[in-house]
């Protein structure tokens, strides 16, 4: 199909907000660590070590926060949901509250 031009990974809701000033290997690389986070916190809930795999998903979306404020949202791609602000202060919330339950659960002997 000849004219078809590729959905663009622009954030509507972050138009107007000026590019990051870190190199694009960089973000890259940074988005690539949450992902390996990810990965980690879905073997350790995989293999049954849930309060691991809490608080390894925690640390994640704490550094997601990180990369979502410093990185572009065309090296974001999907993990950039709606404007920096809005997915930073949700990051940032979600993953604490993982990190505090995944620290405060007693680990009942184990």
């Amino acid at each position: 199909m000849k004219g078809l031009v590729p959905p663009s990974l622009d954030n509507p809701h972050d138009i107007g907000t000026p590019p990051s000033r870190l190199p694009r290997r960089v973000q890259q690389l940074m988005v690539g660590l949450f992902v390996v986070g990810f990965v980690v916190a879905t073997g350790f809930a995989v293999t049954e070590h849930w309060r691991r795999a809490c608080f390894m998903l925690g640390v994640a979306m704490l550094w997601l926060t990180a990369c979502r404020l410093t990185c572009d949202s065309q090296v974001m791609g999907l993990l950039a949901v709606r404007s920096r602000r809005f997915d930073a202060m949700f990051t940032t919330t979600t993953g604490a509250a993982l990190v505090w339950l995944a620290v405060s659960v007693d680990a009942l002997g184990s």
